[in-house]
């Protein structure tokens, strides 16, 4: 399976995972870029990202949040363990995982008339922001949540998603 760390240098740590060797991806500079342009902290973290097929997506999405059909993004928060006191992690703390099923950004992109580049930008955007506690269940939730993510396309120089 694919795997591979981007970033070593930067504050958010990322690996990448594309166990089904699409070759349609961003390159890992851009996906570097989209991710710390989204992580509002300071503190050094890491995440997972991972592009999966249509099959896997179903499966995921049907055992973490019982919908029969894929979606285009699924995050999972990183619940940190307790540890006893005066104990320091040296290591950067794991904020979360994110999914992202291609082909079904592959096919939003075209009914939205948007590059693969610019949705799959916005996405991650998206769940690096939901990995930090963002949501869009409740209306002001959503608002801030959406002003967030097209403020910070707008530095990426990309336009607004909605």
């Amino acid at each position: 399976m694919p795997e591979k760390t981007i970033n070593s240098e930067h504050r958010l740590f990322i690996e990448l995972q594309n166990p089904y060797e699409y070759t349609s991806l961003p390159d890992d500079k851009k996906i570097q870029n989209w991710a710390e342009a989204a992580y509002q902290q300071t503190k050094k973290c890491s995440i997972t990202l991972r592009f999966v097929d249509y099959e896997e997506g179903c499966r995921l999405n049907q055992n973490y949040r019982n919908k029969a059909d894929a979606t285009n993004i699924l995050s999972f928060v990183f619940d940190p363990p307790v540890l006893p006191q005066g104990v320091i992690l040296e290591e950067p703390l794991h904020l979360g995982d994110l999914v992202i099923c291609l082909p079904i950004i592959e096919a939003e992109a075209k009914a939205q008339h948007k590059s693969l580049e610019q949705h799959c930008a916005h996405l991650i955007v998206h769940g690096i922001l939901h990995l930090q506690g963002y949501d869009h269940i409740e209306e002001q939730q959503a608002q801030q949540m959406e002003t967030l993510e097209t403020h910070i396309l707008e530095k990426l120089g990309y336009p607004n998603p909605y």
